[in-house]
């Protein structure tokens, strides 16, 4: 069975730092690009960043542009988000997802605030 699972949420104070990792499991790991999206609260769920399958390329919006960070480890069958310099409106729920195979994990809460 597919599954993605994030963790690493939580209350981060603005302007800390937090990496959210996302484990894979059920699937080729390496053969499927990822994305991380999230859905503040009230909000659409919008599209963070995308890191393709050996982190040849990777793309951001522009509202996380040089904040973040996606990076993936194919043997650990992972992948990262590091987020730098968090603003109150980087707070919303964090999810990982393989949008060729359109599975998605559970989520994890971000929360940023002091």
């Amino acid at each position: 069975q597919v599954q993605l699972v994030e963790s690493g949420g939580g209350l981060v104070q603005p302007g800390g730092s937090r990496t959210l990792s996302c484990v894979g499991s059920g699937f080729t790991f390496s053969s499927y690009a990822m994305s991380w999206y999230r859905q503040p609260p009230g909000e659409e769920r919008e599209w963070v960043a995308r890191i393709t399958t050996q982190s040849q390329f990777t793309n951001y919006a522009d509202s996380v542009k040089g904040r973040f960070t996606i990076s993936r480890d194919n043997e650990k069958n992972t992948v990262y988000l590091q987020m730098n310099n968090l603003k109150p409106e980087d707070t919303a729920v964090y999810y990982c997802t393989s949008r060729a195979m359109d599975v998605w994990g559970k989520g994890t809460l971000v929360t940023v605030s002091s």
